[in-house]
């Protein structure tokens, strides 16, 4: 590759790490997932009207990734009492889903919905997908009624996620939701004061 290619590789990478997705709204797709032991068409229709969370990870029977799955699953019936579902995506095909469920301990606690995507579509429309290696990055979205994403978290293959820090993301991204003019400082928590940016503020913290 010619230093001209090297810089326009550069460029061009540069240009799609800076395209921020927060406040984009969800593209078109069609799934077929493996919920509640059956398998369920599902498509970005089914994420309107209410808050998502859209969880992406490499594969199915791996290491990292049940133990994120699985602590997802242990907050699962708290977001549902916050109006939240969650919806678990990998690059795997819905009969691998129902296999791995079926055989893992852990696993066996998931009640959401995990998502098939083996084209890779839904994957590329939230812009995680490795593709040299057909998988996705650890990539988690939290999707407001309206359809537009709000939360956006990517982290490399080998750091797992927390499902209690996406709790209090949520809980603040639905209070300033309903709370105009209102933000949420630094490990905000439902109850704590909250900030009304002001020309009276500025310099005061």
């Amino acid at each position: 590759m010619s230093c001209y290619e090297l810089k326009q590789s550069s460029t061009k990478w540069k240009h799609k790490m800076t395209q921020s997705i927060i406040n984009s709204t969800i593209k078109p797709f069609k799934a077929t997932a493996y919920h509640n032991g059956e398998f369920v068409p599902v498509t970005e229709q089914d994420l309107l009207g209410k808050w998502s969370v859209v969880f992406f990870y490499p594969a199915d029977f791996t290491f990292v990734c049940p133990t994120e799955l699985g602590d997802m699953a242990d907050y699962y019936e708290q977001l549902k009492g916050m109006g939240v579902e969650v919806y678990s995506v990998s690059t795997d095909t819905h009969f691998t889903h129902k296999a791995w469920h079926d055989t893992s301990d852990t696993i066996k606690k998931i009640n959401f919905p995990m998502l098939a995507d083996p084209t890779g579509t839904i994957s590329r429309n939230f812009g995680v997908m490795i593709e040299e290696d057909g998988l996705a990055l650890r990539g988690t979205f939290v999707i407001n009624p309206e359809g537009q994403i709000k939360v956006s978290e990517v982290h490399d293959l080998g750091i797992g996620r927390s499902a209690q820090e996406l709790v209090r993301k949520i809980q603040a991204a639905q209070y300033v939701a309903t709370h105009d003019g209102e933000v949420c400082p630094a490990k905000w928590q439902p109850g704590d004061d909250t900030l009304a940016p002001s020309l009276d503020l500025v310099g005061k913290i």
